[in-house]
């Protein structure tokens, strides 16, 4: 007669089985609702971009693209941008979070909470909303005319890629200060307490005791920042900038305004490849800072 463990043995291997089968029927509905909206976009923007007006299958679409000093300068002002918006948004975003967090003032959790819907806001609505303040019939420029008599104002600087670094921090910011805002909240306050009786300034604990603890939001936050940033298209569009053309600019003229269609998805491919290689080098670099 066999034994129980020789009965055992089939079907724990059956019901292994059956649950990596149940495994692959649940992952196909989302793997295949990804490949419909997702892939196969981006397959025919990659086919379409290696099809040249005159027809047939050539890299020539690239060829030509690269060649153009407008995409070199629209790369270089694309990567710039990010990397100088992520590294505003981390230093104002960490500040800030730190005095929402330990420094007790009226309406702190208010503002915490405006953080949330700050979050909601389109980016367009920040960037207009500086044109009213720092644009070029702005109030700014309008109370310094008014009080000296000048023609025009001393603040021109939103037509410049100044002015879209300064509405990109404006409007990412807050993603970098709500992934703090909830890591703070998770720091024990006792550490700070004893650290401060040890009698350890405030600039020490916050890099020996806050800043470990920030690490990891940092690193998230600021990721969804540069992704975001490199692919942002209103708050550049809105400005209003002369001679600020970014990737997502030039694909839209090239799309719209040139009928490029060729020339638009070789674009908007390198704007991926660009997107998802900052992206990999920033991840690197901060697990290599948090170990």
């Amino acid at each position: 007669m066999a034994s129980a463990g020789t009965l055992a043995a089939p079907v724990k291997v059956v019901a292994d089985s059956r649950r990596s089968m149940g495994g692959w029927v649940w992952a196909v509905p989302p793997v295949a609702a990804l490949a419909v909206v997702f892939l196969y976009p981006l397959f025919l923007v990659v086919q379409q971009s290696l099809q040249p007006d005159t027809g047939g299958t050539s890299l020539k679409p690239y060829a030509d693209v690269f060649a153009s000093s407008a995409f070199r300068e629209a790369l270089g002002t694309t990567v710039w941008l990010a990397v100088g918006s992520t590294v505003g948004c981390l230093v104002l975003g960490f500040v800030l979070a730190l005095v929402i967090a330990f420094v007790p003032f009226p309406g702190g959790k208010a503002v915490a909470k405006f953080i949330d819907v700050f979050l909601s806001f389109p980016s367009f609505l920040i960037t207009l909303a500086l044109l009213f303040v720092y644009g070029q019939v702005g109030m700014a420029n309008g109370l310094w005319t008014d009080v000296t008599g000048a023609a025009t104002g001393p603040f021109q600087f939103l037509a410049t890629p100044w002015g879209v670094l300064l509405a990109e921090i404006t409007y990412f910011t807050p993603f970098v200060m709500r992934p703090l805002l909830a890591a703070f909240s998770q720091v024990d306050t006792a550490q700070l307490e004893v650290a401060s009786s040890l009698g350890a300034r405030p600039v020490r604990i916050v890099r020996q005791v806050i800043l470990p603890e920030a690490r990891p939001a940092l690193a998230a936050g600021g990721a969804l920042v540069l992704v975001m940033c490199l692919n942002e298209f209103g708050i550049v569009l809105f400005t209003g900038a002369k001679g600020v053309t970014t990737l997502p600019m030039l694909v839209y003229g090239k799309a719209i305004l040139e009928s490029d269609y060729p020339g638009a998805c070789v674009v908007a491919v390198v704007n991926v490849l660009v997107s998802v290689g900052l992206y990999g080098v920033y991840r690197v670099v901060s697990r290599r800072v948090d170990a």
